[in-house]
């Protein structure tokens, strides 16, 4: 589909951002690949990484702009909106600066790629959107509803939006593994939030696969929530370091102990269907189908890390840490 295609990606200097370029550069013959994203440092460093490569192109610019948005979205086939402010703590001290980028932004996202014709738009969410608990998880959920409603605003159009959902990257920027192997090494203790919580995980290469097949997937208005395994944090403690002292310190607020992707309230439109669950759109004034082979999970069920079906091992955790360099 990206063949010949011209794709843009907001906040494109992150780490899935930079996992995308890769890709995408590397395994889809798209005509161009615009970056866009609002800090100049990082943009000079991807640059770098990438070399001068003729297919991308730079923006600098925030998604709050409406009108730099709509010349950077000139004559652009498919989007991936990866940018966000998305740090917890963060939010709490500074709510409306979220409200601003993370709601106000992704509207006008949704206004640029209606008016400039964008074919289609996958929109990242995060597991803290489903039942949010801090600021920061209620600004995603809103903006995840923005999108599946803007195939409203775009029903006489071409233009189409669905949003993909998934938990923790391993390797991202942020990522507690790198830091708990320095600590490890020497010699401290590690600092495990609560013994018994559990998170999904996902590597950065199983994300980027996961978002560019639902460009292929779409007809908009789906909510995508990849099916991967779980951990118990004690586990991920233990293939760092079999033999470092681990402590206990508590639960930050805003912080749930598991991870929660898909809502019990929202069992009533879930669907699972292959690689994926998709949560339904409760309009479909666009022309949704239900896919053929969907079959529909049990009515009050929800997708939690501590009731997965899978959970990863500390010997495949360590795998995947060699594997990632980690």
């Amino acid at each position: 589909m990206l063949d010949g295609a011209s794709v843009l990606i907001t906040g494109g200097t992150g780490s899935l951002g930079k996992a995308l370029i890769k890709e995408i550069l590397a395994n889809h013959n798209v005509r161009r690949l615009a970056i866009f994203s609002r800090d100049e440092l990082k943009q000079f460093e991807v640059r770098n990484m990438f070399g001068d490569d003729p297919r991308l192109r730079w923006f600098i610019g925030d998604i709050r702009d409406r009108h730099r948005l709509n010349r950077a979205f000139h004559g652009v086939d498919y989007v991936i909106h990866a940018a966000a402010l998305k740090q917890v703590d963060t939010a709490e001290y500074n709510p409306f600066e979220f409200v601003e980028t993370n709601v106000r932004g992704s509207q006008n996202v949704i206004d640029a790629a209606i008016d400039q014709g964008v074919k289609k738009v996958v929109a990242l969410s995060t597991d803290k959107a489903s039942s949010p608990v801090n600021l920061y998880g209620a600004t995603k959920l809103c903006a995840d509803r923005l999108f599946i409603s803007g195939n409203h605003y775009a029903a006489a159009y071409d233009t189409r939006f669905c949003v993909v959902r998934y938990g923790n990257v391993m390797g991202s920027r942020g990522s507690i593994v790198p830091k708990w192997k320095a600590m490890a090494q020497a010699g401290e203790s590690l600092g495990v939030t609560d013994f018994r919580m559990t998170r999904f995980w996902i590597t950065i290469e199983q994300a980027v696969k996961f978002v560019l097949d639902s460009f292929e997937i779409m007809q908009g208005g789906e909510l995508y929530v990849p099916k991967i395994p779980s951990i118990r944090i004690t586990d991920l403690a233990k293939a760092v370091d079999e033999n470092a002292k681990v402590h206990e310190i508590g639960i930050r607020p805003g912080e749930k102990l598991h991870e929660e992707m898909i809502a019990a309230d929202d069992s009533r439109r879930t669907i699972s269907v292959g690689d994926r669950y998709i949560v339904e759109p409760h309009l479909e004034g666009w022309g949704y189908k239900r896919p053929e082979g969907a079959e529909t999970v049990k009515d009050g069920w929800s997708y939690q890390s501590d009731g997965n079906e899978r959970f990863l091992s500390v010997e495949e955790l360590r795998e995947m840490f060699k594997a990632e360099g980690l």
